[in-house]
């Protein structure tokens, strides 16, 4: 592999490090503060790039699908917390995953209903059309630059809220004792629902900007889900800092994985061994980094101090 290649496959890591991140944040916050398992959470990135797609081809505009979409997202956030998920917080963890699990199903059977099972294609806008060059004679699409830089500014505004706000100080609290929180007044339950709200707009963020980059399909949030699982346990769950640090460092394994392991087969075994064995040895990377990393760090990387 080319050092040119190597440099595009890892920006191409960062940049999906950086849509894990924004479905992952939300995941972290719910599991974290109110000891909720969503498995319907890559649902609302699915939907967020639907709600976009759907958006920006009605309005003519990319931006305005972005910007009525997130509201959108938010909202449909908060309908699936009101009728199914506020239902399930005082049930057990395996009750949790089953309902949220039959979410999966029945959202993505609607949004065939919906949209159809055909897969929908989001122009890139024109304003971030075209490349930029990271070395001479190598080009970097802007998109994918913008993709990064939004997703940075997305993380660091995070950060302020959830560290140097009220609002986040009482997320903060909620995730080390909910108990106390609601004893000392606060509404845990309209806090849980700003919370889930928040994280399923985040999600659908991620959605729409991958739109561009990825066919918008049924079923589209599911490998995401996994991925931002993974991100939680390794950065710690509850957060922030945690799922960015680990977020990044899970979507450079996957997709430098996915390029490497190949080529790394291809001196042990023949080419076509090679191609299968390192497409099969990618895939579990990702996992085996988890493990190795919960071996030494077993509340993750960056854990929620308890207090």
């Amino acid at each position: 592999m080319t050092t040119q290649l190597l440099l595009v496959q890892a920006l191409n890591g960062l940049q999906l490090g950086i849509l894990l991140f924004l479905v992952a944040a939300g995941l972290t916050l719910v599991f974290g503060v109110m000891d909720f398992i969503n498995l319907a959470h890559g649902v609302q990135y699915m939907l967020g790039a639907y709600l976009g797609a759907s958006l920006a081809a009605a309005t003519g505009s990319f931006w305005w699908g972005l910007v009525l979409a997130l509201p959108a997202a938010l909202a449909a956030g908060l309908v699936l917390e009101v009728l199914v998920f506020r239902h399930l917080y005082a049930r057990d963890h395996l009750a949790q995953v089953l309902a949220t699990f039959g979410v999966i199903l029945f959202l993505n059977e609607g949004v065939k209903v919906l949209w159809g099972a055909a897969p929908l294609q989001v122009a890139v806008p024109p304003l971030l059309e075209g490349g930029i060059e990271i070395m001479p004679g190598l080009q970097y699409p802007l998109y994918r630059v913008a993709v990064l830089a939004a997703g940075v500014v997305t993380a660091g505004g995070l950060w302020w809220l959830v560290e140097r706000t009220r609002a986040g100080m009482l997320v903060r609290a909620g995730a080390t004792n909910a108990a106390m929180v609601s004893a000392l007044g606060v509404d845990i339950n309209r806090l849980f629902t700003l919370v889930f709200a928040f994280g399923a707009m985040l999600a659908g963020f991620a959605g729409v900007l991958a739109g561009p980059i990825f066919s918008v399909e049924p079923g589209m949030g599911d490998n995401v889900l996994i991925l931002a699982f993974v991100v939680i346990v390794i950065g710690g769950i509850g957060s922030i800092r945690g799922a960015f640090v680990a977020a990044l460092l899970v979507g450079l394994i996957d997709i430098l994985g996915k390029s490497l392991m190949p080529d790394l087969m291809r001196l042990f075994l023949d080419a076509s061994a090679a191609r299968q064995a390192g497409a099969a040895l990618a895939s579990m990377l990702v996992y085996v980094a988890m493990a190795a990393i919960l071996a030494f760090r077993p509340a993750g990387l960056f854990p929620v101090r308890a207090g």
